[in-house]
């Protein structure tokens, strides 16, 4: 059996896996708040005492893939946004895993855009794709990740480094005013202190001296922080959320489109992280769009290029899969969703040419659609 888990700063997926005849077969999946344990072993032994009592049988993993928020270096990561350190070989002693691998966050993401099917990605801009050309991956959630994607014969190789903390670049006054405040507080400002859950929290902070305050609306954001923000604007129209959230959106946008200039990413766009399917209809309002492409004489460049938005929680599972193993074929696969909900069949047909594919053709990593709600 295999492993896969995707770790986040807030939240983590893991899911068991056994390989037949070089088909995939999902056992157990469960998604897990990072907050609820001290460390990742005590995270992963009550994954796998689950499986057990699931199973009814002791399970016995021969190699896992991890995909962690963080810079990985000799199979190890110490996270960005959480004190944790995920090093393989300990993780391979303590359960007795075979191999074990240990990748960033982003990485596995981007590789898991080779199983994506059409259906698996809304269109924020329309362009025209090259292939084998570069692309990028670029998602918020606790924290800010990017990873590029670049061709190499007819595979790609996945660059993933720290980009969120690259430094914020302010494109008009008010996102100036912004930077001021935030270099007060914190010194140098990141683009990850702005486009992140708890950027937009700052960025609400700087707008609330500058605009009315709804009545009971900073006891919501003291308690929940980003998701009462989004909420507040997505469900009542609050000006001040509304202002916060659309500010979000624009530095969002402009990051994207810098990153995707860097590399000319003509093989398109990839946004991903939990934020942008919660907020998915501000974010295709045009605010997004116009950020991304506001590039001086470079404007008609990025116009053309295709920006997608990940449907699915599920692309970093998917491409820890595929680093994992490279020689499995997907199919006939159902994941659950944390909600219960039965996900779509996944159909995976070889990949040509690349020595660390799996094989993949129409992969649809299922799991909570984009939808208003759970917010941020």
């Amino acid at each position: 059996m295999i492993l896969a888990g995707d770790i986040g700063g807030t939240k983590a997926l893991l899911l068991l896996a056994s390989v037949r005849q070089g088909r995939l077969l999902p056992l157990l999946e469960r998604r897990y708040s990072v907050a609820s344990f001290g460390n990742f072993a005590a995270m992963l032994a009550r994954f796998l005492e689950e499986c057990r009592e699931h199973r009814g049988c002791d399970t016995r993993v021969s190699a896992a893939c991890f995909g962690a928020a963080g810079p990985a270096s000799a199979n190890r990561i110490q996270m960005t946004n959480l004190p944790w350190c995920l090093d393989a070989d300990a993780v391979a002693a303590q359960f007795g895993i075979g191999r074990v691998l240990m990748v960033n966050d982003f990485e596995a993401a981007a590789k898991g855009v080779e199983a994506l099917a059409p259906g698996d990605t809304a269109v924020l801009q329309r362009g025209e794709p090259l292939a084998g050309a570069a692309r990028v991956v670029i998602g918020a959630g606790t924290g800010l990740g990017v990873a590029y994607a670049l061709p190499r014969g007819r595979s790609y190789r996945i660059i993933a480094g720290e980009g969120g903390h690259a430094g914020f670049a302010p494109a008009d006054a008010e996102q100036m005013r912004l930077w001021q405040a935030l270099h007060g507080e914190l010194g140098r400002v990141s683009v990850e202190h702005v486009v992140s859950g708890a950027g937009l929290v700052r960025i609400y902070e700087f707008l609330r001296a500058e605009m009315r305050e709804s009545p009971g609306f900073d006891e919501s954001v003291r308690g929940e922080g980003a998701a009462a923000i989004s909420r507040h604007a997505l469900e009542f129209d609050d000006p001040l959320a509304c202002r916060a959230l659309d500010l979000f959106i624009a530095c969002y946008g402009a990051a994207a489109g810098d990153h995707a200039l860097a590399v000319m990413a003509r093989g398109g766009v990839y946004i991903a992280g939990g934020i942008a399917r919660k907020i998915f209809s501000r974010l295709a309002a045009g605010g997004f769009l116009a950020a991304f492409n506001a590039k001086g004489v470079s404007d008609v460049v990025l116009d053309g290029f295709t920006i997608s938005n990940f449907k699915y929680f599920k692309e970093n599972l998917g491409g820890a899969i595929i680093i994992e193993d490279s020689e499995i074929t997907l199919r006939n696969i159902n994941f659950t969703n944390n909600r219960g909900n039965q996900g779509s069949a996944l159909f995976i047909r070889r990949m040509q040419g690349s020595k660390t594919s799996a094989n993949i053709e129409h992969c649809v990593f299922s799991g909570n659609v984009i939808s208003p709600a759970p917010y941020i």
